[in-house]
């Protein structure tokens, strides 16, 4: 759930539920409900709460909730969180982890955030003229490009500075030889081939940070789904640190292809080494480091052992679980979600507790969807 003000400059409150529909879980709009007031925490937590009383649901039926992370909603102290946990204490708190992954990869270092500066400057300079653009794009098509547009940077879209970096990289000569002939002072950077190696060097980090954010995209998202894509990412980031210190920029086709066809000699690898490095202190913080194995027993039962915290009789239902041969077959042919659906009608305890960390939303993926879509309609 969260708040937000669409284009009408109404502000709504939005939310989606997950939850079991006979043997696997649906996802579904919940309410959308417009904010009449001041978006403070009370006034959320009364507008869910009339919702549920109208809907004759109660707390109790709540495993866990997800947000975008604005204070509004998650402060522990006096946010909406504080407000929910008072009459639902066990509920599962999850700020959405597309938000917490967008955070970590936005921070830039000064060099390669000036360098972002003035690519961001070139696109406004050619995008907010209209004579201009059209100028662009005629040039590009005399090119033979691909493209013949660069893209607006919006700080509000996860994929922006991706998109952004790659698309001027991709046109840098195209762009070149426009500043030239418009006498703009910016050309000497697109005439610079330590700042061309670190655009190239953005576009290709800026490409596996959005393929990242598209793989947690989507419905049906859970945590331990979501959780080995970060885990294999910053495994990622240490193998890229640990190679370009070796001076090895195999995985960064962008720039490698820039200095083989140039014949350049590559003087960007401390500032290359520098922002990953940076980067991955960024997902340290922002996705602390827990024991990669706790979800092994929710994921494949039959070649983890359980947790240490299991009491004697959610033992008992793991062995019998995992010494049953065609349940075995049954994870292989069903969903994770409704194997474990179906594992909680003859053991649910086991079952429950699997249940308790795949219910609740692991992002806010469709909250997002449903903001921009209320946009559209009501525009």
């Amino acid at each position: 759930m969260d708040e937000a003000t669409d284009s009408n400059k109404d502000c709504l409150l939005i939310t989606y539920v997950r939850f079991i529909d006979a043997d696997d879980l649906r996802e579904d709009l919940l309410f959308c409900k417009q904010v009449t007031s001041r978006a403070t925490a009370d006034e959320l937590f009364k507008i869910i709460e009339t919702y549920l009383r109208e809907a004759d649901l109660t707390w109790e039926d709540c495993v866990g909730i997800c947000t975008g992370g604005a204070q509004a909603m998650a402060g522990r102290r006096g946010g909406l969180q504080a407000l929910i946990k008072r009459v639902s204490p066990n509920v599962q708190w999850t700020d959405c982890m597309i938000h917490r992954e967008a955070l970590a990869s936005k921070r830039l270092s000064p060099d390669l955030h000036d360098v972002m500066t003035d690519v961001i400057t070139t696109v406004n300079y050619i995008k907010t003229r209209p004579v201009k653009e059209r100028i662009f794009s005629a040039l590009c098509e005399e090119m033979g490009s691909n493209h013949t547009a660069v893209v607006f940077h919006s700080e509000s879209r996860w994929l922006s500075l991706g998109k952004v970096s790659s698309r001027v990289f991709e046109l840098r000569d195209e762009i070149r030889i426009f500043l030239e002939e418009e006498e703009n002072e910016l050309v000497h950077k697109f005439n610079n081939n330590k700042f061309l190696m670190k655009l190239a060097y953005l576009s290709d980090m800026f490409q596996k940070l959005n393929e990242l954010n598209l793989q947690m995209q989507g419905s049906n998202t859970h945590l331990p789904h979501l959780a080995d894509k970060i885990t294999s990412f910053t495994r990622k980031l240490e193998m890229w640190e640990q190679r370009v210190t070796e001076g090895t920029i195999d995985s960064f086709e962008n720039l490698k292809s820039f200095i083989e066809v140039n014949k350049l000699q590559n003087t960007v690898i401390p500032c290359m080494n520098a922002h990953i490095s940076a980067l991955q202190k960024h997902f340290q913080r922002y996705f602390p480091v827990q024991d990669p194995t706790q979800y092994d027993w929710i994921r494949d039962p039959f070649s983890a052992t359980p947790p240490a915290e299991f009491s004697t009789t959610e033992n008992k239902q793991f062995i019998y679980v995992t010494s049953d041969s065609t349940m075995r077959l049954q994870l292989k042919s069903k969903t994770l979600a409704a194997f474990w659906i179906g594992v909680e009608k003859d053991f649910p305890l086991l079952g429950k507790r699997a249940l308790a960390t795949l219910l609740p939303f692991a992002t806010s993926y469709l909250r997002d969807i449903g903001f921009f879509c209320c946009g559209l309609h009501q525009d």
